[in-house]
């Protein structure tokens, strides 16, 4: 008989990583940080827990699509209001606000409910190339996409 054991919220431990974004296409690199932050490279995964894998993104200015999504990919928003839809392309909301594109990516990825609610927090994001988050120690995760 196999048994299956599971981890209790206690006997999780965190685990950071550190991810450049710089020159990286932006499906294959959010579906490998969705990848990451579910723990699917643990061999403690389990479909409904939270193994506190945080992951920080650096360079979210720097992310790139292909083909002509620069002007054709739409990103909406709605106040809710009437006739309160806006609409932005790619290149002007990586211009406004570059972080909203991963996480926006990202979270499409995720599970909806609570518990892809609670992955997108452990999700942090930066524009530049520096991240308050030294003290964490995070390990830098070289994907090959």
């Amino acid at each position: 008989m196999n048994l299956t054991i599971f981890k209790s919220k206690n006997e999780v431990n965190e685990k950071w990583y550190l991810i450049d974004a710089k020159n990286k296409n932006l499906g294959r690199l959010s579906s490998s940080i969705a990848y990451i932050l579910r723990g699917k490279n643990s061999s403690d995964y389990a479909p409904n827990t939270n193994l506190k894998h945080h992951v920080i993104i650096i360079n979210a200015k720097e992310i790139h699509v292909t083909g002509d999504k620069n002007n054709q990919k739409l990103y909406r928003r709605h106040s809710g209001r009437p006739g309160g839809m806006k609409i932005e392309t790619f290149q002007k909301l990586s211009e406004r606000i570059p972080t909203r594109i991963i996480e926006h990516s990202i979270k499409g990825m995720l599970p909806k409910g609570p518990l892809g609610r609670k992955l997108f927090t452990q999700l942090k994001v930066y524009e530049a190339n520096n991240h308050p988050h030294e003290a964490q120690k995070p390990e830098i995760v070289e994907l090959s996409i």
